[in-house]
This record gives structure tokens, C-alpha cells and sequence, in this order.
């Protein structure tokens, strides 16, 4: 499902890196998403089987251009829709740990059944 999301997220023409992946002494990119695999549950068990697994990712969009931060976490969530994420709501904002860039991030779960 990780790679499903990684995709999917390329497709929207930016770089997608694990939160916390870049190195102290590289420079952000102009615009780029991270993502964060918070946890995978196991759910529906019957017969002592769990036959379905909910990936719960953070996903957030940092920019240097504030306008482009919201626009296109809105493109990523209709995109994620399109290959069966769930998403809630508009998202929130994120700190940026360069003064340069703004950034906003919502939560994105799957089912893998």
C-alpha cells in the first residue's frame, strides 16, 4: 500500500520522501510531498483470522509558495479517492523546519483486504 501511495502521488509531478528522510545539509526542493506511516491494524477477525489490514499514513505537502500549498493537497486528495484512500476533511498545517517553506497535510487510510 506504501508503494500505491507513492505512485499515485508521484503522478502529480512533485517528489514524495519519508518525513524526516532529507539530510540536514540538503536543501528542500521547491515544492515536495513526506509521508509517514503512523500504524497498520489488523481488523474484521473472524475464526481467529484478521482478514483486513487499515494503513493510516500522514501525508503533507511543503512548498515555498503558499498559494500552491492548500491547491495541491486538494489535487493529492482527489487523486488518492480515485484509487480507494479514505480522506477526511481539508487537512491541517504542518511545521516546516525551513523559514522558506509553508506546509499542510492530511491523513490518508486504506483497507487491504
Amino acid at each position: 500500500m506504501e508503494d500505491l501511495l507513492i505512485s499515485t502521488i508521484e503522478s502529480l509531478g512533485y517528489p514524495i520522501f519519508r518525513q524526516g528522510s532529507l539530510g540536514e545539509d540538503e536543501p528542500y526542493p521547491e515544492s515536495f510531498f513526506t509521508f509517514w506511516n503512523n500504524n497498520t491494524d489488523g481488523e474484521e477477525f473472524y475464526n481467529n483470522k484478521e482478514n483486513s489490514i487499515v494503513w493510516d499514513f500522514d501525508l503533507n505537502f511543503y512548498s515555498s509558495d503558499p498559494s500552491l500549498v492548500s491547491t495541491m493537497l486538494i489535487k493529492a486528495k482527489e487523486k488518492l479517492k480515485e484509487h480507494k484512500f479514505i480522506i477526511y476533511g481539508k487537512g491541517h498545517d504542518v511545521r516546516s523546519d525551513e523559514v522558506t517553506h509553508t506546509g499542510r497535510g492530511i491523513n490518508v487510510k486504506i483497507i487491504e483486504k
